[in-house]
């Protein structure tokens, strides 16, 4: 039954790391306007159950109606609340986030996980599987064609999970949603705004689904999480995403440039991580997180020889570097 339980590879219980390299955060938030919003929230007081308000934000945002909005305690709920809503199989491109296949087995879902764009089209193609797309993927960092998205989208029900769209180029990002508005769209902020500690998402449907909602618990977010999720499309927030762009790529490239100067062979991505290939990544991630450093080991993913290392800022990169020339070539 252990596979039921999550297996993410970041924080734990133990005591904080000095450096934490596991996160899929903006190293540069949390977004002071976000932040401040989130504080603001009255909680004395229950939020609204039809989060209309809020709805209506997001709506207006992504320029739909506010039937076509469901909100949930972060992109993993949702996930769950998706899988349980859909009574056939269930399947994702790979390798990939985890929970779609744990959902998939905690509702017993029969599950698969394809390899290739190609391979998940050919399964997709009967229109009785959910399957779950990551864009960009996680932790490769893929960006899948647009032929790809509109194709899969108009086969089968299809989830296309946003959380690291936020990090690529906006006009790519628009680009990507006309082609995929058949598809039921997840968005999960916190990580683009640096509060990945606060669990709020939501989904923006081809078509309203009441049942959706009705499997929702009760105020299944509370009134900080509706004022994050409001604040996160405001003109201001959206400014402060933009300018933190290039800062995020420039301590990548660095990032990448530093690891390859050890002879490790590196991914890099559009977002806020790269993968590095090390010849044991469970024992490399244990004997960084022993220095007070914490990585992301790729094994739950099936990537045993790769480690998912987030861009954080100069001083913490140096530091990483310095341990891992400790492992040469991994």
């Amino acid at each position: 039954m252990d596979d039921l339980l999550p297996c993410h590879g970041g924080t734990d219980s133990g005591p904080e790391s000095l450096h934490d390299f596991s996160t899929n955060a903006n190293p540069l938030g949390p977004c002071p306007a976000v932040l401040a919003a989130v504080r603001a929230a009255d909680l004395t007081r229950y939020p609204d159950p039809s989060y209309t308000r809020l709805r209506e934000t997001l709506a207006g945002h992504h320029g739909v109606t506010p039937d076509r909005i469901v909100v949930g305690a972060g992109a993993s709920e949702l996930i769950l609340r998706l899988v349980r809503a859909h009574r056939g199989p269930v399947h994702a491109l790979g390798p990939t986030f985890s929970e779609y296949g744990r959902c998939a087995r905690v509702e017993g879902r029969p599950w698969t996980e394809e390899r290739s764009p190609a391979d998940f089209l050919k399964v997709h193609a009967d229109g009785r599987r959910l399957g779950f797309v990551c864009w960009p993927n996680n932790p490769t960092g893929d960006r899948w064609s647009l032929d790809f998205v509109r194709e899969a989208s108009l086969a089968g029900p299809l989830v296309l999970d946003l959380a690291y769209s936020p990090f690529c180029d906006s006009a790519d990002v628009a680009a990507l949603e006309r082609a995929a508005e058949r598809a039921l769209r997840l968005y999960a902020p916190n990580k683009a705004f640096g509060l990945c500690g606060l669990r709020a998402a939501y989904l923006v449907l081809p078509e309203a689904r009441p049942d959706l909602d009705r499997l929702a618990p009760s105020w299944v977010i509370d009134r900080a999480a509706e004022a994050f999720l409001a604040a996160t499309v405001s003109d201001e927030a959206l400014a402060w995403l933009e300018a933190t762009k290039p800062v995020i790529a420039a301590w990548r490239s660095a990032l990448a440039c530093a690891l390859r100067s050890l002879g490790l062979e590196v991914r890099e991505s559009p977002c806020t991580f790269l993968l590095v290939r090390v010849r044991d990544a469970s024992r490399v991630a244990s004997a960084l997180h022993r220095r007070g450093i914490r990585v992301r080991d790729c094994t739950s993913f099936g990537l045993a020889d790769s480690l998912r290392l987030a861009v954080q800022r100069p001083d913490a990169t140096e530091a990483l570097v310095r341990a891992l020339a400790e492992f040469p070539a991994g």
